[in-house]
């Protein structure tokens, strides 16, 4: 086995413009994930699927980069970081081009499958490259800007997708990507830093069976709406093969002689504890982002445009979190800050749990920015200690499941929200619906003309029983997500602040305050 040869962190040249590649990079996959949500109405008739098939374009996607994911490390040590680094971005942005030209169904969903598979690796690269050309006293300042672009690209994603299909057409939510990533590939090429080589077996039976785990979870998540879940034989199927699979890898990994993970990185407690942050993360911010444009569609009846700038203030509060974390996250304890933006973060949920079909935007504003501050504030420091004890060889493998929990934090929490709000919202019209009756004098005096039968009457009440049940239902979620916050916070005794190492060593000894 070959030594991997370390990045002198105090010694790279065009250490700015390796930067802005990379990000570049790094937002172009990272919008992706959500930006072609809202061109599916459009994609339906031009590429002759059904509402229920055009789906496949978003899973292909989401499926193929979550089994790709885990084996970043390994193509990394096999093929050169940078080169790998450089046939993902190429890779990607080719992809890019073919789904804005596909034809068909199977074509979109064909092309959109080998995205994923090229962007899977470009996240927790960008993040391993980050780490490695900042010395050790920058890495906070290295993962804010980092985690702007992760965090932002979400947020920014829709609406940028409904302005390019409303302005032009869908096909132009993946046209974008050309000159992005013809720019990040160049600079790249250009100025990214090589790193040796280094041998290590490839343990094909721990990857399939984590595989198996991870792209039958997936499957579960997406289709178990659409099936209602556990109702349908294919729920529980998906369920078993998710179980066997991580069932499997689990003791694999902790048998073999030479697993697919080396299981030494959960030794790591601070690197434990951050991958069980990140999937509280991953649930609260992608779950919002779920929940709020339909929300503000159905309810208040806002167009994209408009929902997208009430939401942009969001983007706002995480930029500047993330700028001032990254100065002080040097003087400050990391875990601080950690408890800090939850509870911002449980706070801006708890404003959310006030909303009422009668509002105004304010609400929603302010709680975006609270929100934006407080997981700013989380994502930074948890990024900079979770590979503060890590040797350096890991920190590829480590930012991979760093990046594989996040999106599956993102997916469970997407889908217990969504089943959550569809079973809320039945419930809360049939209680609402109960005390509506011509004995309702409150009911007689507001609305006399739906009492006496009227059948417009009739349909405007069921309008408003509808729009409160529904608003209801939101509240319901919001409290649900404030509730998983507030139970993460006592998690962050388990952190452990590291101790200063000599520039250039390996990893630094730790100690718990």
């Amino acid at each position: 086995m070959f030594e991997v040869r370390a990045i002198d962190p105090h010694n790279v040249p065009h250490r700015g413009l390796i930067t802005v590649s990379i990000m570049l990079a790094t937002i172009m996959q990272v919008l992706d994930t959500t930006i072609a949500n809202v061109a599916l109405p459009s994609m339906t008739g031009d590429l002759g699927a059904s509402a229920d098939t055009i789906n496949w374009v978003l899973t292909s996607y989401i499926v193929a980069a979550a089994i790709m994911t885990p084996v970043t490390g390994w193509l990394s040590d096999k093929f050169g970081r940078k080169e790998l680094f450089l046939v993902t971005v190429a890779g990607f942005t080719l992809m890019s081009m073919l789904c804005g030209v596909a034809w068909s169904l199977e074509s979109m969903v064909l092309f959109r499958l080998l995205q994923g598979v090229f962007g899977a690796a470009i996240v927790p690269l960008s993040q391993t490259f980050l780490l490695d050309i900042n010395p050790k006293e920058r890495h906070g300042s290295a993962m804010a800007l980092w985690g702007a672009g992760i965090m932002v690209g979400p947020i920014i994603g829709p609406t940028l997708g409904g302005w390019l299909t409303d302005s032009f057409n869908w096909r132009w939510v993946f046209f974008i990507n050309l000159p992005v990533g013809i720019v990040a590939f160049l600079g790249c090429l250009a100025y990214l830093p090589a790193v040796a080589k280094r041998v290590r077996g490839f343990d094909f039976f721990g990857f399939a069976m984590l595989s198996l785990g991870v792209g039958a979870l997936q499957l579960m998540l997406d289709r178990g709406v659409e099936v209602d879940w556990f109702s349908a034989i294919e729920t529980w199927i998906y369920l078993g093969l998710t179980l066997s699979g991580f069932w499997v890898f689990i003791i694999h990994m902790t048998t073999t002689e030479h697993p697919f993970i080396d299981p030494k990185i959960f030794a790591d407690r601070n690197f434990v504890t951050g991958l069980v942050f990140i999937f509280v993360v991953g649930i609260i911010l992608l779950a919002s982002l779920a929940l709020l444009p339909p929300m503000l569609s159905r309810i208040f009846d806002y167009p994209t445009i408009t929902t997208g700038l009430v939401m942009a203030p969001r983007g706002v509060g995480t930029m500047i979190s993330m700028i001032v974390v990254g100065r002080i996250i040097q003087k400050v304890d990391a875990r601080f800050l950690v408890v800090l933006g939850l509870t911002l973060t449980a706070y801006s949920l708890y404003i959310m749990t006030g909303f009422t079909p009668q509002m105004d935007s304010y609400l929603i504003i302010v709680s975006g920015v609270v929100q934006g501050l407080g997981l700013g504030l989380v994502f930074v420091p948890l990024s900079t200690v979770a590979f503060a004890t890590l040797e350096m060889h890991q920190r590829t493998d480590a930012a991979s499941l760093f990046s594989l929990v996040r999106n599956l934090g993102s997916s469970i929490g997407i889908s217990i929200v969504t089943v959550v709000l569809t079973r809320n919202v039945q419930i809360n019209h049939a209680e609402i619906s109960a005390g509506m009756t011509p004995f309702n004098q409150a009911l007689g005096a507001a609305m006399p003309s739906a009492v006496a039968g009227d059948p417009s009457a009739l349909m405007r009440l069921d309008l408003l029983v509808n729009i409160q049940a529904l608003m209801v239902s939101y509240v319901d979620d919001f409290k649900l997500m404030m509730i998983v916050t507030l139970c993460a916070i006592p998690l962050v005794f388990l952190l452990r602040k590291p101790a200063s190492a000599p520039v250039g060593g390996g990893a630094p000894a730790a100690h718990m305050d």
